[in-house]
C-alpha cells in the first residue's frame, strides 16, 4: 500500500511560523510535523510515500519522497491537491494524510486493515482536546455523525451542539481506486471554479449524499493532534 501526504498549502493561520517554510516543516517536540507522519507510516509498514507540494516546494526536495506538485496551490483546495496524485489513486489503495497532523502507526494500520472503498479515522474522545484547544469546542468543531452500521452519515457541517458530534475527523483516510473514482465522478459534475474551492469534508459529504459508496469510520483512541496555530504547538509540547 502507498501513502500520500498533502502538503501544498501555506498554513496561513500559523502566521510568521510559515513565512519561510511549509507548514509541515514547523517543529513539534523538536522535529518537523512531516517527520511525525513519516515515522507513523514507516512503522505501519508503508515505504512508498509521496508528497503533494505547493508552497515552498524546494524545501521538501530532499525528503526522499515522490513528489506530485500542485502549481495552483494558492487558488485551489485540498481535493485539487490530492487529484495531482491521481496516477497513484487510480492504481491501488492509498493512505492519505494531511501534513499538519501527528498520529501513531496504529491509526494507519487500522486503515490498512479496512476493506472498504473509502474509510476515515476519527477521534471519539474529541471533546476534551477541542475544549483544551478552543475553550468553547463548538468554535471549530464540525459535525460527525454515524449510522448504526458504523458508516458516516454526516460530516463537515456547523454543529448546533456537541450532540451533533460523535467524533472528530482527523485528516487521515484511505481511498481505493473505486473510492477515488466516485470522487472524480462527482467533481466532473461541478464547474472548475467550484472544484477549486471544495474542501475534503464537503467532498466526503457529497459521496455520502450520492449514496453509491459508504464511508467507513474507524475510531482511534491513541495520541494525535492537529496543528493550526502556535497555541496548538504549545498545547502539544
Amino acid at each position: 500500500m502507498k501513502a500520500i501526504i498533502l502538503a501544498a498549502g501555506r498554513g496561513s493561520r500559523m502566521k510568521s511560523l510559515t513565512d519561510e517554510r511549509p507548514k509541515c516543516m514547523v517543529e513539534l517536540r523538536g522535529k518537523p510535523l512531516l517527520e511525525w507522519q513519516l515515522a507513523a507510516l514507516h512503522d505501519a509498514g508503508i515505504s512508498d510515500i509521496a508528497i503533494v507540494t505547493g508552497y515552498k516546494r524546494e524545501l521538501l526536495a530532499d525528503q526522499g519522497l515522490i513528489e506530485f506538485h500542485n502549481p495552483r496551490w494558492a487558488q485551489t483546495n485540498m481535493v485539487s491537491s490530492l487529484a495531482c496524485a491521481e496516477s497513484w489513486l487510480q492504481d491501488e489503495p492509498c493512505i492519505i494524510s494531511y501534513s499538519d497532523i501527528f498520529y501513531s502507526a496504529a491509526a494507519v494500520q487500522s486503515l490498512m486493515a479496512c476493506t472498504a472503498s473509502l474509510a476515515v479515522t476519527y477521534d471519539p474522545n474529541w471533546l476534551a482536546l477541542w475544549t483544551d484547544r478552543f475553550g468553547d469546542p463548538l468554535l471549530d468543531a464540525e459535525t460527525f455523525c454515524l449510522t448504526p452500521a458504523g458508516t458516516l452519515a454526516e460530516i463537515g457541517n456547523k454543529p448546533t451542539s456537541v450532540h451533533d458530534i460523535q467524533g472528530q475527523y482527523m485528516g487521515l483516510l484511505r481511498f481505493t481506486p473505486e473510492g477515488w473514482a466516485e470522487v472524480v465522478r462527482l467533481r466532473s459534475t461541478m464547474p472548475p471554479e467550484q472544484c477549486d474551492k471544495v474542501h475534503m469534508t464537503h467532498t466526503l459529504q457529497q459521496v455520502i449524499d450520492a449514496g453509491r459508496i459508504p464511508i467507513h469510520a474507524l475510531a482511534y483512541a491513541g495520541e494525535w493532534g492537529e496543528v493550526d496555530s502556535s497555541e496548538d504547538l504549545l498545547l502539544y509540547q
